[in-house]
């Protein structure tokens, strides 16, 4: 069965590949290598390309035939969406749409769509459930939005199936070391925050120490990228059962405080990490947590990694892996 892996040299994408090849499918990977990584391809074939581009899309779809589609191929720095909204507009709305339409032309009935949290905005109730209110803040998570609306309409006019599975804090490397973040520039809080530990990178920055929580600091849910990958491949396989379409918040229900994170990285790494305490971001919500319940229950879905412990000293053998190594 293949299935065609849209921003397979990603992050969550190549470990989702990864995960696919051990269950019994081909993920075939389509990615322009913009972000993504040609030696994170190791598990089925690759196939350059950009989403934009319609024919090579049929050329694709026309030499493997994939059963489903599992679509991560997006843009996904918030801030950079502010500045530049009609990049995002382009390649996640535009680009997903020419995705849409070729699986329509290719005979492929099935996605797996990547969505996010920031679909939400900023949550009137803790925690957040599928039905919670999506009001997004910014264009990131508004683009998320409008192809998550697109794939119901599919759905009604063409016969679509589709999942959209909405991820929360995505982190930790995969548990065998063979993959990783490596984002360029790198955003997320726990792999900076393990470069700061190690002098690798600069001062760790903590933004907002005044929120209504424990410690001050902002709580997240973080949920390990190996977790995320299976729920991908749990998405496939319901798909295939002939389910009907849905979404799923994919997160732990549980909260981590950044300075939460620090300690932990202290703790991981045997090192203080310098911190530099900074005024809180605009938009930045004081909690952001969800239930998993829905995707326990359809899904079948159950965190193998739940604990911040497992997904920060997971991050931690990564960064000190062997040089040489990708």
């Amino acid at each position: 069965m293949n299935i065609l892996v849209t921003g397979g040299a990603g992050y969550i994408g190549s470990h989702t590949c990864k995960q696919l090849a051990r269950a019994g499918f081909t993920p075939v990977v389509y990615d322009n290598l913009c972000t993504g990584h040609r030696d994170a391809v190791r598990y089925g074939p690759f196939e350059e390309g950009d989403i934009l581009d319609g024919d090579r899309l049929d050329e694709v779809f026309a030499r493997y035939r994939p059963e489903c589609v599992v679509h991560f191929a997006a843009s996904a720095y918030v801030g950079v969406s502010v500045r530049d909204p009609a990049a995002y507009y382009r390649n996640n709305i535009v680009g997903s749409l020419s995705l849409l339409n070729a699986m329509h032309r290719g005979g492929t009935d099935a996605i797996v769509f990547s969505s996010t949290c920031a679909t939400y905005g900023i949550p009137a109730e803790l925690p957040l459930v599928e039905t919670s209110p999506q009001l997004p803040i910014n264009p990131y998570g508004f683009t998320k939005l409008a192809i998550e609306h697109a794939l119901s309409d599919y759905g009604h006019a063409y016969g679509l199936r589709w999942i959209a599975l909405r991820y929360f804090n995505a982190a930790g490397a995969d548990p065998e070391g063979e993959l990783g973040e490596r984002h360029d520039p790198e955003t997320h809080a726990i792999p900076l925050c393990i470069r700061a530990a190690m002098g690798t990178g600069p001062r760790f920055a903590v933004f907002g120490t005044d929120y209504p929580t424990p410690d001050g600091s902002a709580i997240r849910d973080y949920i390990h990228v190996h977790d995320l990958a299976s729920a991908h491949v749990l998405a496939v396989g319901r798909l295939r059962d002939g389910a009907p379409s849905a979404a799923y918040n994919l997160a732990t229900g549980t909260g981590t405080s950044v300075l939460d994170i620090v300690s932990e990285v202290e703790r991981c790494t045997g090192r203080k990490v310098p911190v530099d305490l900074a005024a809180r971001r605009e938009g930045d919500p004081p909690s952001l947590y969800a239930s998993t319940d829905k995707a326990r229950a359809e899904l079948g879905w159950v965190p193998r990694y739940p604990s911040t412990s497992d997904i920060v000293s997971s991050a931690v053998a990564w960064e000190l892996r062997p040089a040489g190594r990708p």
